[in-house]
């Protein structure tokens, strides 16, 4: 079985992936949303060049955790030599977790792309093909290669450089369906995914505008997507995953409610803690657990300012007990104050 098979049968059975993001998929992110079902996990965007000056910093970004039994790690760059030493150092040092590897081609950041890397490969597709293939030689596990619907041309790209990446070696290829241009703006075209889908043989993973389990789930059934790359639809919903999954097989939605997010809050700040991660992150994916709760601009602007795990969690306690408070007026039918029981 070749290492495109591997996927397709990967995917079939677990098609709701973890996509990599820069500054947010770390061990800690990782393990909160594997332990809800996302099959597999991808690192942050890791840079050819860091791993090849050895930059140990650069190598906390690759190496998995203990819990983490799996690890997908996205490599970005423009340089086909270092690309070939980096696949053969993350093999080695990764070992028997390494699931794949990715080539990020579609960032479209300017400090990115200023240097030729990320999505500005979409418009060198001879050097891009060059880079698929020094991975290919010089790694066991599957090559995939993360790509946008264009550059900034206007032109759709996506399927003959998808075609071209399978040639070069690829074993399936991520599709975003905006182009670099837009950023993040606008909406996902999804019939770029069945376009790309319809010029390779590789498995095609989507990705653009998953914000919850519902869109994760319609992107699997009303594309030709063999899997789905989620992203921000993940922020403060690590259970994106499993509730995916249950849509797809007929089950209803599950319902996470607010005890249960600031569980996970609690969880995540620990998990972090132990991993020896900086608490500063704890500021942003606080923010995303906090949305919908009571009070929560109020909560928000406590959580931006809190230092130490102590102080997330004493938080998450005032939080809950004043979510207590407001179910207990609500149940007598009395409105809720504008501020909070603190």
């Amino acid at each position: 079985m070749d290492n495109a098979d591997v996927l397709k049968k990967r995917f079939s059975a677990h098609p709701y992936l973890l996509a990599p993001m820069a500054g947010v998929t770390d061990a800690a992110y990782r393990i909160m949303c594997r332990r809800r079902g996302a099959s597999m996990a991808y690192s942050e965007m890791v840079s050819v060049a860091g791993l090849a000056y050895a930059s140990e910093k650069t190598w906390d970004l690759v190496l998995p955790q203990d819990e983490e039994s799996q690890i997908c790690v996205q490599l970005f760059g423009s340089k086909p030599e270092q690309f070939a030493g980096a696949a053969r150092a993350v093999s080695e040092r990764v070992g028997s977790k390494l699931d794949a590897i990715d080539i990020n081609m579609a960032c479209p950041a300017r400090k990115v792309i200023t240097k030729g890397e990320g999505s500005a490969l979409l418009e060198q597709p001879e050097l891009a093909e060059k880079i698929v293939a020094a991975c290919v030689s010089n790694c066991s596990v599957p090559v995939t290669v993360k790509i946008r619907k264009d550059f900034k041309s206007g032109k759709l790209l996506a399927p003959d450089f998808a075609a071209r990446m399978e040639q070069a070696g690829a074993s399936a290829v991520a599709v975003h369906g905006r182009s670099a241009g837009q950023l993040y703006s606008g909406s996902a075209d999804w019939s770029v995914i069945d376009a790309v889908a319809d010029r390779v043989s590789i498995p095609v993973i989507g990705t653009g505008d998953v914000f919850c389990a519902q869109d994760a789930a319609n992107m699997l059934a009303q594309t030709a997507a063999s899997a789905v790359f989620i992203a921000r639809g993940t922020y403060g919903n690590p259970w994106i995953f499993q509730d995916a999954a249950a849509l797809s097989a007929g089950s209803p939605l599950p319902v996470h409610d607010a005890y249960e997010r600031l569980a996970a809050l609690r969880e995540h700040v620990e998990l972090l803690d132990s991993l020896g991660g900086h608490m500063a992150k704890a500021r942003t994916f606080a923010t995303w657990y906090l949305k919908g709760i009571p009070h929560a601009a109020f909560w928000r602007g406590r959580s931006v300012r809190c230092s130490t795990t102590e102080e997330f969690l004493d938080l998450a306690d005032a939080i809950e007990r004043d979510l207590a408070c407001c179910e207990e007026l609500a149940g007598k039918g009395l409105p809720i104050p504008h501020d909070p029981f603190i």
